[in-house]
């Protein structure tokens, strides 16, 4: 028999994870959300379809496919060009970034590219801002974007050699000269972790990434505790030092479970932080729902508060 102790309308709580906030309207094959919200409307970007863009009057929705970001795709000359993964939209100084990933699925032949906004609806492509191939350490997929204080900070990565991150230029159109990645995170023994979110709560940042296998679950299920997870590591820094709850380096294989297969949920990542003017420090992310199933185009969206008060995120 499953206990449940309801503590709102939101979510009920099942073995120590709550379950996803509210959901109407288009809420399905969502991979890779990134939520930013302009005079009242909740903008919802995701992987597919040259960056699905939907919009509602709240979290809870309910969702409107409005069309795609960049519906010629991208101008970076790359296979993947026009199936576009992993948006990360932020405002800076009144205009909109949303960093994107060009790439093919295993490959190390990535591009992080930019496109800008003046208000959410209409995008011009700046094309590549980070590149990589087999001659670099790193992937350059999944980026997510920080100001600290006018200090501009891109992270972005996935499995080779982990998580990196760069200085960015003011505005942040491109990498700040002489500056190279250096890396966050990383697990030499597991190194199936991407896409990296930043986020500063009192006096931390916390390192936020999705650690397991992502896709393909109706093709080819991994073992119990190797599918999709999100895991976090912290900091007084933005940019180093990053430990888990243990004291663990994240840089040696650190990393604390936030959210995990729980329940009818399944795989739960692909997230992205952010600080929502109703509900608070909000975590987004992707899961699949055992009762429907488990193929790539049956993600939904999920999404629950987040409470530091233990000095960690708690869903």
């Amino acid at each position: 028999m499953r206990l449940f102790l309801c503590l709102s309308t939101v979510a009920c709580i099942s073995h120590g994870y709550a379950l996803p906030g509210p959901c109407s309207g288009t809420c399905v094959n969502t991979h890779d959300p990134s939520i930013i919200t302009r005079n009242g409307t909740y903008y919802r970007f995701s992987t597919g379809g040259r960056i699905a863009i939907h919009t509602a009057p709240s979290i809870t929705g309910p969702w409107t496919y409005k069309g795609p970001l960049l519906p010629k795709g991208s101008i970076i000359n790359l296979p993947g060009n026009q199936d576009l993964w992993a948006p990360d939209v932020a405002e800076m100084d009144g205009s909109y970034y949303c960093y994107y990933s060009v790439s093919t699925f295993g490959s190390q032949t990535s591009a992080i590219g930019l496109a800008i906004s003046p208000n959410l609806e209409t995008w011009t492509d700046l094309g590549p801002i980070v590149n990589s191939d087999p001659s670099k350490p790193y992937n350059a997929i999944d980026p997510n974007l920080i100001d600290v204080n006018g200090t501009k900070l891109l992270t972005f990565g996935s499995f080779w050699n982990g998580l990196y991150q760069v200085p960015m230029q003011t505005p942040p159109t491109s990498i700040r000269p002489g500056s190279q990645p250096y890396q966050v995170s990383y697990n030499r023994a597991d190194t199936a972790m991407e896409g990296p979110s930043v986020f500063r709560n009192g006096n931390y940042y916390y390192l936020f990434f999705s650690k397991g296998s992502c896709c393909g679950y109706d093709r080819n299920r991994p073992a119990a505790g190797k599918e999709y997870r999100v895991m976090v590591c912290r900091s007084t820094f933005p940019n180093s030092g990053f430990v888990d709850k243990l004291g663990h380096s994240c840089v040696n294989g650190g990393g604390s479970v936030v959210l995990e297969s729980h329940d009818d949920v399944y795989g739960p990542g692909g997230q992205c932080v952010y600080q929502d003017p109703v509900q608070g420090p909000i975590l987004a992310y992707h899961y699949v729902d055992r009762r429907v199933g488990y193929a790539d185009g049956q993600k939904r969206i999920g999404w629950n508060r987040m409470d530091f008060s233990s000095g960690w995120p708690v869903v």
